[in-house]
């Protein structure tokens, strides 16, 4: 019974991590410190104790005044032989007690059961009692749901102070030499009572009786003997209340085994079961079973047969031909199970966690494979975690349940050839093929009217599209596969549920949805997003779910807290729900329009500033003067080409415009603000000569000529020698000999045919405008000056002056004589 004591210890404290999971440090385990008290030092947060295999005789009031959150206590192993009324004062939160293997004596003397009105299970086997008789205070124990206590003796009316507690479960521990008074359960209410035998407890046919006939479930745990009184007893009862009678821990003869069910099939009881049960001299011969029954279940748990001589098909043929609806023989290592001889009633098959391979309900006969036929009134079949292998064999094996809805071959290493045909019964419906090996293929042999189907857990990589047509599919499970978007929904129109989580869809494409008008329930929670732009429409289709919740809408499982980005970085575990795609960003023509609409606008207010401020006639000065700079710099004159030149420029003008030359021109070219040498007629022609010689000789002695353009200078013959020559000129000093300033506007029209020279260069050349606002006129004069610069070889203006004042002399004294 330590195992009993130990398995509902155990059982009570995971049910409360469960619970408290995310406080670990409220689990306090001073079990075999050699304690002889209650420690003072325990944690205020303490909500689980144990205090078991100490040394602990007594509980104070007190001992527990500091952990108030204490739920679960296991005080059990310590020779405890008294417990203060007032000790569990401070614990109302106490929920599970175990106070077992001690040296407790008077079940009506529990009086520290009155400050534990919240307690749900209560362990008080294993103690000194002689007596059931269960005092007052177990009344005040209304929420308990399972009482474990034994006794030596059991009377009627020991049960009455608990008779209005629904108790889930009540577990007696029989003594040796138990005495029990019949009746004695009258005032029991409990929905199973267990019935734990000692080493050498034999069944009292009172209390089996009592049982029998007043309680709905009943389990009989560690017999090792008695089975053929067990099953007198049950042959002999005429009226039995119990529907659900089980056999636990149980060592049993198979001879003792098979005449047990027999009995139990022929009886009123609805569900019969065993559970680690110890087969010993199994069958060499096949063993008859009843053919009618009123039993609905049949279960066999963690079945073991202690001898490897004996024949399989014996005992696999005494459980598939029970006349039940349903049986159930799991975590049992059966290899085969076998074909019923007749056709079979059983409606309901689990053979979970065994050792079935894919030869299962086949015999051979001869060379030749027979499929089992004789199971045509099953529907559900459960073969999870076996040793299955091939998808298309299976199917034939099954291809005879004309009934079968459910099948359930998840856990096991199902692969499929897709060379190979598949045979399914029509029939089925639901199909479970769950942590197993299969990969795309498997689409291609699947039961043509499935309704659920659960693939979650294989390889599939896509659902191809040239798959039969499941037309009434409604769920689709393909969790924890490696799909990298969601399947197209042509060849299940039906599709009402899918489930695609923790696959490897980075952006699920929404658009595909279409292809699925039923779709309500979608699961992608648990995918490594890339939240960039391709993933913004599914983002506001999880949004929009969100906020519409409508039957024509999709609900999304899991959303938000199942939904986080992978990539980039920046946004890594950040929830799709808060982070933020702009459309800008993602839409093209958007983007274009974003980019180009301010910069047009910032364009044309540049251009129409500009124009205001007169910034491009700024600019082309500038530029001029730039280039002007550059060519002085780029074309350095050699000092043989400067021999002879006297004068920076020759300046040409119409007589109309000599105010302007000057006012304007001269003072700004000549002197200390230009520093230049400039030649005109009015001053530099020398008297005696032609204006032909004076034009030639000028234009001779300068290294540039400037030309003030005006409409008058087009009707001046003189201005148009002066252009003529200086255009020879130009072609041995080069292209920037020659300056033109334009006084006023002059269009091409009103220069004369013969000044095609003229248009010439004007259309070659940028001129320079003479400004009439006054504050670009500055810039107007440095840019003519840059022009006009250069290094001439010194020749003081006075000697020039005397120079032409005697040649005027000269010119005077011929014309006298």
């Amino acid at each position: 019974m330590r195992v009993t004591a130990a398995v509902l210890w155990t059982a009570a404290v995971l049910v409360g991590l469960q619970k408290s999971a995310s406080s670990p440090d409220n689990f306090v385990d001073r079990s075999s410190q050699n304690l002889s008290s209650v420690p003072t030092d325990l944690p205020q947060t303490t909500e689980f104790l144990d205090l078991s295999r100490n040394y602990i005789h007594q509980l104070h009031n007190g001992d527990f005044e500091k952990t108030t959150h204490l739920r679960f206590l296991n005080v059990s192993w310590n020779g405890l032989e008294e417990i203060d009324p007032q000790t569990f004062l401070d614990t109302p939160l106490l929920e599970h007690l175990d106070l077992s293997h001690n040296n407790l004596k008077n079940l009506s003397g529990q009086q520290y059961l009155l400050h534990t009105v919240n307690l749900l299970m209560l362990n008080l086997a294993f103690n000194r009692f002689l007596t059931m008789t269960l005092g007052s205070e177990f009344s005040s124990l209304v929420k308990l749901e399972r009482l474990t206590v034994g006794a030596k003796n059991i009377s009627v009316g020991d049960f009455k102070n608990i008779a209005k507690v629904k108790l889930r479960t009540l577990t007696l521990l029989l003594e040796d030499g138990l005495y029990y008074e019949a009746g004695s359960l009258e005032d029991v209410h409990a929905q199973r009572l267990q019935i734990a035998f000692g080493h050498n407890q034999k069944i009292d046919r009172n209390l089996t009786a009592d049982a029998l006939s007043l309680l709905v479930e009943v389990e009989m745990m560690n017999m090792k003997d008695g089975y053929k009184d067990l099953s007198k007893q049950l042959r002999e009862t005429v009226k039995i209340h119990t529907t659900s009678f089980y056999l636990t821990n149980i060592t049993i003869k198979w001879q003792d085994l098979t005449e047990y069910v027999n009995v139990a099939l022929n009886t009123t009881l609805k569900h019969v079961g065993v559970s680690e049960i110890y087969v010993k001299n199994p069958p060499h011969y096949t063993t008859e079973v009843i053919k009618t029954s009123q039993v609905i279940s049949f279960t066999a748990r963690q079945a073991v047969v202690t001898s490897f001589q004996f024949s399989q098909e014996a005992l696999y043929n005494f459980f598939i031909s029970m006349p039940v609806e349903r049986v159930a023989i799991t975590d049992a290592p059966i290899i085969h199970m076998t074909c019923p001889k007749s056709q079979s009633p059983i409606r309901q098959l689990d053979f979970s966690f065994g050792a079935l391979s894919d030869s299962i309900f086949s015999s051979v006969v001869g060379k030749k494979v027979v499929e089992c036929q004789n199971l045509r009134n099953l529907k559900n079949l459960t073969l999870v975690g076996n040793s299955l292998k091939k998808l298309e064999t299976l199917s034939k094996r099954f291809q005879y349940m004309s009934s079968l809805q459910h099948l359930d071959l998840s856990v096991n290493s199902i692969r499929y050839d897709q060379s190979l045909e598949c045979i399914w019964p029509a029939s089925i419906t639901n199909i479970n093929l769950s942590s197993n090996s299969l990969t795309d293929s498997v689409f291609q042999c699947l039961p043509n009217g499935t309704q659920i189907l659960d693939l979650q857990n294989n390889q599939i990589s896509v659902v191809p599209q040239s798959i039969l047509k499941l037309r009434n599919l409604s769920t689709l499970n393909l969790n924890a596969n490696r799909l990298r978007d969601l399947p197209l929904c042509d060849t299940f129109p039906s599709l009402h549920k899918l489930l695609l989580r923790s696959n490897s869809l980075h952006a699920p494409s929404v658009n595909i949805l279409e292809s699925c008008p039923e779709l309500r329930t979608l699961d992608v929670s648990f995918n490594p997003f890339t939240c960039t732009c391709t993933l913004r429409s599914f983002i506001k289709l999880a949004i929009n779910s969100e906020k519409n919740n409508s039957q024509s809408g999709i609900e999304l499982l899991n959303w938000p807290q199942g939904y986080y980005c992978t990539y980039p970085e920046d946004v890594r575990n950040s929830t799709l729900r808060d982070i933020s795609i702009p459309e800008v960003s993602c839409n093209i023509g958007l983007l274009v329009v974003a980019i180009l609409v301010p910069a047009g606008t910032l364009i044309m207010f540049v251009v129409i500033l500009c124009h205001c401020l007169d910034v491009p006639w700024y600019m082309g000065m500038i530029w001029q003067w730039t280039r002007a700079k550059h060519r002085v710099r780029m074309r350095q004159a050699r000092p043989e080409d400067l021999v002879g030149l006297e004068f920076h420029a020759f300046v040409s003008y119409s007589q109309h415009d000599v105010d302007w030359v000057r006012n304007s021109l001269l003072p700004n070219l000549e002197g200390p603000a230009g520093g230049l040498r400039i030649c005109h007629h009015e001053q530099h022609f020398v008297p005696g000569k032609t204006i032909i010689e004076n034009i030639i000789s000028c234009v001779e002695k300068c290294r540039r000529s400037v030309f003030v353009l005006s409409a008058h200078f087009v009707k001046s013959e003189w201005c148009h020698y002066e252009l003529y020559f200086a255009a020879h000129q130009r072609l041995t000093l080069g292209s920037d000999s020659i300056v033109l300033v334009l006084l006023e506007p002059l269009p091409q029209y009103l220069i004369p045919s013969k000044y095609y020279q003229l248009k010439s260069m004007m259309n070659r050349h940028t001129y320079l405008e003479w400004p009439q606002d006054r504050a670009k006129q500055r810039l107007f004069w440095a840019n003519l000056r840059a022009a006009l610069q250069t290094d001439l070889p010194n020749a003081p203006v006075t000697q020039v002056q005397e120079h032409l004042a005697e040649e005027r002399r000269e010119d005077g004294h011929r014309l006298k004589g």
